[in-house]
């Protein structure tokens, strides 16, 4: 997996508004620094995705291009730790 140069603001900055606009999408009532988290790590599996597999080019850098594809990778990423999250269980539900 090839991750582009992104200096470590600019992966906080496309993190942030990446997680921001997927818990729009998806109505996850995460907080900020969970959303950022997510955000980021949903910007590195959106470039991945885009740049491996759909060998779209340009995702480097805070554009459109990097804000899309890592909004689509954010919200993958809340899906995946929702379901994972809701199949386990948690303190306080009943069986």
């Amino acid at each position: 997996m090839d991750i582009p140069n992104m200096t470590l603001l600019t992966w906080v900055v496309v993190g942030a508004i990446a997680g921001f606009l997927a818990s729009l999408i998806t109505g996850s009532r995460e907080g900020l620094v969970m959303m950022v988290i997510l955000g980021i790590v949903g910007a590195v599996v959106g470039g991945w995705v885009a740049g491996d597999v759909l060998k779209i080019a340009n995702v480097t850098g805070v554009n459109t291009t990097s804000i899309i594809v890592a909004v689509v990778g954010a919200v993958i990423v809340i899906f995946v730790v929702g379901s994972l999250g809701s199949s386990r269980g948690g303190y306080g539900q009943r069986a």
